[in-house]
């Protein structure tokens, strides 16, 4: 198993690596001819299906229009572009620079939306920046480790604002576990690793859907005080 500041340069390497490939297919794979606004379609549909029919526990009553929103793994965009029309301020990170240059370009046009590239195991390229809600969609499934998602997890617990949600997607099925180094399947959660996990970085892990698949949902609400 490599060391960890290895397998980070790995990562990076590897998604600009593909990136640079055909970003769009491996953002989405569904294709490998994506046009752009399919491309972006496609992003919306996962907006309307995961964020605009969940705006009870999103928004808490809020304003849309005046959350600030952090996006974990933006890619080329594909998601940022529709965050950015449902809510005021949206930030997106990701461990390519290539993708973020991608994510930039298509983005030019979206004054509310900021896109850092940071070293992907923490969010330390936000300072201490505090969010209303956070989200990431077929991100953490090709992370090789569970400690770099519960690194994330946990700074997505010091820049939430008490009571807000971490609503996150990971690999649930444990059958297809990646090895330690792997990029692209990742590590496997089972719903009891996420419970303690939610439960470790000061989350309430109050609803899961989809344990033992690939699209295993996830709503943690940070707690309103510290345990």
């Amino acid at each position: 198993m490599e060391p960890l500041d290895d397998l980070l340069k790995k990562m990076e390497r590897e998604w600009d690596q593909r990136a640079r490939k055909n970003a769009l297919y491996y953002v989405n794979t569904e294709r490998t001819d994506w046009s752009q606004e399919e491309f972006f379609q496609s992003g919306q549909r996962e907006v309307d299906e995961q964020i605009l029919n969940d705006m009870g526990n999103i928004c808490q009553g809020r304003d849309p229009r005046h959350m600030r929103v952090l996006e974990i793994g933006c890619g080329a965009g594909r998601v940022t572009r529709a965050l950015s029309q449902a809510f005021g301020e949206v930030h997106g990170v990701d461990v390519s620079g290539e993708m973020v240059l991608r994510a930039r370009q298509a983005l030019a046009d979206r004054p509310n939306v900021t896109l850092h590239k940071n070293n992907g195991m923490d969010l330390s390229v936000l300072a201490d920046l505090q969010f209303d809600f956070a989200f990431s969609i077929v991100v953490f499934q090709h992370i090789p480790r569970r400690e770099v998602v519960e690194s994330y997890v946990r700074e997505v617990h010091r820049l939430l604002r008490p009571g807000a949600l971490f609503k996150f997607q990971l690999q649930g099925d444990l059958r297809v576990q990646g090895s330690p180094d792997d990029t692209w399947t990742g590590a496997a959660f089972s719903d009891r690793q996420v419970v303690e996990m939610g439960r470790r970085c000061g989350f309430d892990p109050r609803y899961r859907d989809g344990a033992g698949g690939q699209y295993f949902s996830v709503w943690f609400f940070k707690e309103e005080t510290p345990r």
